[in-house]
């Protein structure tokens, strides 16, 4: 019996997993899949690289994504507007088998993003070139594939123009790669379109616009089908249509209505599954399958920004897309880590400077809830100043998008919404940023008059085009943004309003950004009654936030920036700008606890502290502050508060020093000068007398020991993963010792592989591709990633007098 009861169910759960792979399959047809591993690269120009290149040139093999450039080595002879790092020119190469199922399918290989001027070949035959490098694309490789041997994939990647940026691009394949196989009759790429044109808690209305693409010449008939699924697998919403696709495009809409909707906010960011079918003789020929967002937007010249009917202040950072070491191939583990602690400052917007992201950073954005503002374009017909001696020093270089913008300008527009439209994290749509900068290059002649805070040069400039170009410009940008995507307003971030509203550029704008002109808003908001402004980039300074918070028709604040990057830096050795709420390895700086104490609901407290100088007591800045308790003897410290909390009171060594209130402290900020002992400074937070918060720094002594934490430790099997493990010097009480910047080395035993440590420096020029690096004020970030082989990884890391720790990581 036991044993017919066994039989019985090994049997029943042979039926469940065949059932299992069956739905999986299904809900697989079609779908992306990632083309990342075992590509081939070489660093220069070569002969023949269409087919493959000549017998003996040298290849590298990586996986992608990969971005030639951080590998250095850092010079003095490349530009300071891209981080005195290599561009030039490389290949990639991918030889792959095609497998027989294929035949008679539609087969495309898809970029999400190469850096620049990539041409594709297939089999040497020629696919296309995109010089755009923040623009996704795919080409069809299917009439081309060989079935009797091998396929060469070769792609060449042309970077020579360096200093063609004001900021850190990279260079090379430094997204994902996709292989997508469709049947003849399918669902095209991006042709899906999902709005919510009625939203309410009770009912909200959805509709569907979907293209299928039939590439044969005969008629065919099939039947359509959508589902709204929630987190559940539940289907809330339903309809279904039949279809005779001609040969060509084939647009149909679907409409449906959802009751008691699950509104997505930036609170409680609930996402539904938006499924689309085609079926063809009653067999499923494809299938979409996309996350999906239900939630109403509007922009009110008066009372500001409303999600889902609420007022909403939008606390936004501007973000560039590389992390330090990586450089811009950052795995998608990255980003999470960094947007957990954002959020937990209180952001809940993201500017996306200044040009399309990864793939995967707008489906976070969706998942976590973050408001996106989307941006095309930095410059327009005429290029912009890159800096190649440092910031304003010298004479730039002219190089960029420019040129190729009167070509491919619409086009790669169009495909940027094309792409995001569905993701209800993104909320305007940017067509530029600051391309009305005062004189670089647009000039008018009211720059000779009022206050320009960002201007190059000094005046009008009469041998600059005329300002009148941006509107033309802008009003066929604004078209070609109309024709994808209504849901949306379009918006720009303006640099120089007082000469932009001379020529009309805002007008033609659904909304209106304003870089760093904070006071202008009660001017303009009173001379153009219905215009909507809001803050597109903005300093750090809390006078900047009040002219938000205390003004209901501002709806936005987007500080500069959420996170240290790469480029735009001053004269050498500097290579990145510090201007971030956090670092380049992602760890906090005084500055992002002030931004949390003006943002967070959560209670909080932090303290810091810098030596007071008596030539210079006057003048204290946030970036001098110290997360330490270690200064000479006798010295005078001023110890900086910041809270969200209504009182806060500051202990030495247990003796109180004195409680303070937040409302009388000027910016929010609580200051003691404190005569310097060692030992503990403390701080407690009070709301209602009760406390709620502390947060307190120690004396270190000398640095005896490592500490390490890592950010996962237990990985699948199959896929690669990573661990990111925060290293900390300390004394031999666990005190971290913030002054140390001890070498440290990171040396790996088992499937996985070092592919970047990060300290934050700002100037050092140590290899991105060692295993050891300086710790900066005591600290230092390794990325370690797992093959997907099964085993223990074993991350050993020591130093020079310090004793050492291991961190085990185990992929099942």
């Amino acid at each position: 019996m036991l044993m017919k009861n066994n039989k019985f169910c090994i049997f029943y759960l042979l039926i469940i997993l065949l059932f299992t792979q069956a739905l999986k399959a299904q809900n697989t047809i079609g779908s992306p899949v990632l083309f990342n591993d075992a590509w081939l690269f070489h660093k220069g120009d070569i002969a023949g690289g269409d087919i493959g290149g000549s017998v003996g040139v040298p290849w590298k093999s990586i996986q992608l994504p990969h971005d030639w450039s951080i590998e250095g080595p850092f010079s003095e002879d490349w530009a300071s507007a891209t981080a005195y790092l290599p561009g030039g020119i490389g290949w990639y190469k991918k030889v792959f088998t095609a497998n027989k199922s294929w035949v008679a399918k539609q087969v495309y290989i898809y970029f999400d993003g190469v850096y620049k001027n990539s041409e594709v070949w297939i089999n040497g035959h020629y696919l296309g070139k995109r010089p755009n490098g923040f623009i996704a694309f795919q080409y069809e490789i299917s009439p081309y594939l060989n079935y009797k041997g091998v396929n060469t994939l070769t792609v060449k990647v042309d970077h020579s123009e360096f200093a063609d940026s004001r900021w850190y691009t990279g260079s090379g394949i430094y997204r994902n790669v996709y292989l997508i196989v469709k049947n003849p009759v399918h669902i095209g790429l991006w042709d899906v379109a999902f709005t919510t044109p009625l939203v309410s808690a009770n009912k909200s209305s959805i509709k569907v616009k979907v293209t299928v693409t039939n590439s044969k010449a005969s008629v065919a008939n099939v039947n359509l089908k959508i589902n709204l699924l929630d987190s559940t697998g539940r289907i809330v919403a339903t309809a279904q249509k039949t279809l005779a696709a001609k040969k060509g495009e084939n647009e149909i809409t679907f409409n449906s209505q959802v009751t008691s909707t699950r509104l997505w906010s930036v609170e409680h960011p609930y996402l539904y599954q938006l499924q689309v079918q085609v079926l063809q003789n009653g067999k499923l020929i494809d299938q979409i399958n996309q996350p999906a967002g239900i939630r109403s937007i509007r922009f009110d010249k008066d009372k500001g920004f409303f999600l889902n009917d609420k007022s909403t202040k939008i606390k936004g950072v501007c973000i560039h897309d590389d992390a330090g070491a990586l450089g811009v191939a950052v795995p998608e583990e990255v980003w999470v880590r960094r947007l957990k602690i954002l959020k937990e400052a209180g952001v809940n917007a993201l500017r996306l400077s200044h040009n399309p992201h990864a793939d995967y950073l707008y489906k976070l954005a969706d998942e976590m809830g973050f408001l996106v503002m989307d941006e095309a374009f930095d410059e327009w017909e005429i290029g912009k100043n890159k800096w190649v001696k440092g910031w304003n020093v010298g004479t730039p270089s002219k190089d960029g998008y420019h040129e190729y913008f009167k070509e491919w300008a619409d086009r790669d527009l169009r495909d940027m919404i094309l792409r995001g439209r569905n993701h209800p994290s993104i909320i305007m749509w940017s067509i530029g940023n600051e391309i009305d900068y005062p004189n670089d290059p647009y000039s008018n002649e009211i720059l000779n008059t009022g206050i320009n805070p960002q201007i190059y040069g000094k005046g009008y400039l009469p041998d600059h085009p005329a300002a009148s170009g941006l509107t033309v410009i802008a009003r066929q940008l604004v078209k070609t943004v109309k024709s994808v995507d209504q849901s949306r307003p379009v918006t720009a971030a303006l640099a120089g309003v007082v000469m932009s509203n001379e020529v009309g550029y805002p007008e033609v704008l659904d909304i209106v950004g304003y870089n760093y002109q904070e006071y202008r808003y009660p001017e303009d908001h009173k001379k153009y009654p219905e215009r909507v402004i809001y803050g597109s980039e903005n300093g750090m300074r809390k006078q900047a936030w009040d002219a938000v918070d205390s003004n209901a028709y501002i709806s936005a604040q987007f500080l500069w920036t959420g996170i240290d990057y790469m480029g735009e830096a001053g004269k050498w050795p500097q290579r990145s700008s510090g201007a971030g709420l956090l670092d380049l390895a992602g760890f906090k700086k005084p500055e992002y606890y002030y931004r949390q104490s003006l943002w967070a609901d959560k209670p909080m407290v932090y303290i810091a502290s810098r030596e007071i100088i008596a030539a210079d007591s006057t003048h204290r800045w946030r970036r001098e502050l110290a997360a330490t308790w270690n200064w000479p003897v006798a010295s005078k410290i001023d110890v900086e508060c910041y809270t969200n909390c209504q009182e806060a009171e500051l202990f030495l060594n247990g003796w109180s020093l004195g409680k303070k209130s937040k409302t009388e402290a000027k910016d929010q900020i609580l200051h003691w000068d404190v005569d310097y002992q060692p030992g503990e400074l403390l701080v407690k937070g009070y709301n209602n007398g009760v406390e709620v918060s502390s947060n307190d720094i120690k004396t270190s002594a000398d640095a005896t020991k490592i500490n390490a934490i890592a950010s996962q430790t237990l990985f699948k099997s199959h896929t690669k993963g990573l661990s990111q493990i925060e290293i900390q010097i300390t004394d031999a009480d666990g005190n971290p010792v913030y002054n140390s910047a001890d070498e440290i080395k990171v040396e790996l035993v088992g499937p996985g592989r070092l592919i970047g440590l990060e300290n934050g420096s700002l100037s050092s020029h140590e290899d991105y591709q060692s295993n050891k690096r300086n710790a900066l004020h005591g600290h230092l970030l390794a990325y370690v990633q797992t093959t997907g082989n099964p085993g223990k990884v074993q991350v050993n890391i020591n130093s020079k007098n310090l004793k050492p720790v291991t961190v085990s990581l185990t992929v099942q």
